[in-house]
């Protein structure tokens, strides 16, 4: 492999924002907008038959998502950079969103298990970056101009997309409410003016942030470290009590503090419980600690999947004013339902 930039190569990242930077009064656009995807980074390198798909800490993820790695040869220019995402999407009740659970599943050690998720839920590719382009290096360059490439070199494949991209504010943050339906993260904005910068973090993000109600139905203790490892979550969908997912960022003290205070709503000194506590499928992460489901606590959440939090809840309070017949799944914000292929270049 022989390109401008080689890997590995740290991506750019984003610094959190609470709402999304205004263009500046002179009238020409100073930020692009674009709709921020909740999947695998990967910093796509092709060099001829040559693939590599560069994960935000430098390894290779060729071997677990192998129809991408024919995909780029087939749709790709024959020698480029490109920063984007690796995404699964699903269709759910007939709309076509991101499903975090299923490419979490596609990071196995099983190549038999990766030949048959390579089958069952292929992955795509969203691009929102384009960092060298033959013997171009196009990073040193405007992102406007690189953006403008980008589209020119991508997109029109099965596999591998442009992301969408706006100048307006308020359509960014229209998309920022609207998105959601498709299983995306929130908005990013990017300074039209300036090179690319790995691994600094020049662009803004708005992500989705609420709070919930939620039951606590048991815990997981510490795999290497004393106290709890992560408290499990429970919804009710009327009379039914449904994990929801789980709350794990506590400090090794807390966690100590944590494991005593729920020790006396233990079911049982004996009683260990097997089944959705894990979507990571390994049969070590599935076993947890049923509690009499008597607690109430606050927790920030960003979006849901199906029946569950999309990503771990951050636990914010506990909730003695509550009962826990009152955490149910009304009380959440449902988005609108938008469908994936929306979300591209060219879709909006």
């Amino acid at each position: 492999m022989d390109l401008p930039l080689m890997p590995p190569l740290a991506p750019m990242l984003a610094k959190a924002a609470a709402a999304v930077p205004v263009q500046s009064e002179s009238g020409e656009p100073t930020w692009s907008y674009e709709p921020k995807w909740d999947g695998f980074r990967a910093i796509i390198f092709r060099d001829g038959d040559e693939v590599v798909l560069g994960s935000r800490g430098g390894k290779d993820l060729a071997r677990y998502f192998p129809e991408m790695v024919d995909a780029v040869r087939a749709e790709l220019p024959e020698r480029c950079v490109v920063d984007g995402e690796l995404l699964v999407p699903q269709d759910v009740d007939g709309v076509t969103r991101l499903s975090w659970e299923a490419l979490s599943e596609r990071i196995h050690p099983a190549a038999s298990r990766v030949a048959l998720l390579a089958d069952q839920t292929p992955a795509q590719f969203v691009g929102f970056d384009l960092l060298a382009l033959g013997d171009r290096d196009v990073s040193v360059e405007d992102f406007g101009e690189r953006r403008k490439l980008l589209v020119e070199s991508i997109g029109g494949g099965k596999r591998c997309h442009v992301t969408a991209a706006t100048s307006d504010a308020g359509e960014a943050m229209r998309w920022f409410e609207m998105f959601e339906g498709a299983g995306l993260d929130g908005v990013v904005a990017k300074k039209l003016v300036g090179p690319y910068l790995p691994n600094k973090r020049e662009m803004i993000k708005v992500k989705h942030a609420r709070t919930a109600d939620v039951v606590l139905l048991g815990y997981r203790p510490h795999k290497s470290q004393p106290g709890i490892g992560s408290m499990l979550l429970g919804l009710f969908d009327g009379s039914e009590l449904k994990m929801v997912g789980g709350a794990s960022a506590f400090t090794a003290a807390r966690r100590i503090e944590l494991l005593a205070e729920l020790e006396p709503l233990r079911v049982g000194d004996d009683v260990v419980a097997e089944g959705e506590a894990s979507r990571w499928r390994s049969a070590a992460d599935r076993s947890w600690i049923p509690l009499r489901p008597e607690r109430v606590l606050e927790v920030a959440y960003d979006q849901m999947e199906g029946a569950r939090f999309r990503h771990a809840a951050r636990f914010l309070r506990w909730r003695p004013d509550r009962v826990p017949d009152e955490c149910t799944f009304d009380q959440l914000e449902v988005p609108v339902r938008y469908d994936f292929a929306d979300v591209l270049a060219g879709g909006v």
